[in-house]
């Protein structure tokens, strides 16, 4: 088909009269190689075995234009290909990252969250719950001791709400886990997940230039925790929206916002 195509706009082509060598042969090659890439969504395939079949280097960058061109329409029309478009209409989704697990070869820094505190191990715990009672939700804190890491704390600052004219007396230090795990902005998620389990760290503290001597709170860039591995992950996923299909009961629509 793809073949058929490529002939017969080669040969329209040729009857408007356009100043131009055009060869039938070689556009049937390159619509074939375009209806193969867009179909199964193997780019790389299409041009290699297209190229193969003739041989032909003068064939090649018309066929990765065709071939891009040809998968960037497809997907306009149907984010699936020949190979899952049937199972999507059955309700099975195929998430992309099942084909390549791209978050894990993210770095530190495209996973961590900045916006986290360093802060004294003498501060008061009381004093810190105080300034962010009123946001309610999870912050994460560096805990230092003349300037070194020694501990992090992963904690809700609305329980503040319920400890309204207590004062418990204690510092971060005092509250802070060591079970924690240092790496550098630039290492990939993968090695940062696997010293997180080795380590049995509830955070990784990400550093700026890790090896320059023992990291120090100024050198801390942000903080990864399972949530945001988690959420990593769900950033490279792709569940696409279902319709009701006729055939079969009714789909909720999914989203990846995490």
């Amino acid at each position: 088909m793809g073949a058929t195509l490529g002939g017969g706009f080669a040969a329209l082509l040729m009857e408007l009269g356009l100043p131009m060598h055009l060869s039938i042969p070689t556009f049937a090659m390159v619509g074939m190689g375009a209806m193969v890439g867009g179909g199964t969504g193997a780019v790389m395939t299409a041009v290699t075995m297209t190229f193969e079949m003739t041989l032909d280097y003068g064939i090649v960058m018309p066929m990765i234009l065709a071939v891009a061109s040809s998968v960037g329409v497809r997907r306009m029309l149907s984010r699936e290909n020949i190979y899952t478009l049937k199972l999507v209409r059955r309700g099975r989704t195929i998430p992309k990252a099942r084909h390549s697990n791209m978050f894990l070869v993210r770095h530190a820094h495209e996973v961590m969250d900045p916006e986290m505190h360093v802060l004294p191990a003498e501060d008061s715990f009381d004093a810190f719950l105080t300034a962010y009672a009123d946001e309610g939700r999870l912050r994460h804190v560096v805990v230092t001791r003349q300037g070194r890491i020694i501990g992090v704390i992963r904690v809700n600052t609305g329980i503040r709400r319920g400890l309204v004219g207590m004062h418990t007396g204690v510092s971060l230090g005092d509250v802070a886990s060591r079970e924690f795990t240092i790496v550098d902005e630039d290492a990939v998620v993968s090695d940062v997940i696997e010293r997180m389990w080795r380590k049995h760290a509830i955070m990784a503290v990400v550093v700026r230039e890790l090896g320059h001597g023992p990291p120090r709170g100024n050198d801390v860039a942000g903080v990864i925790t399972k949530e945001h591995v988690a959420d990593s992950v769900a950033e490279s996923l792709t569940i696409y929206p279902r319709d009701r299909d006729a055939r079969g009961p009714r789909r909720v629509r999914a989203t990846t916002r995490v």
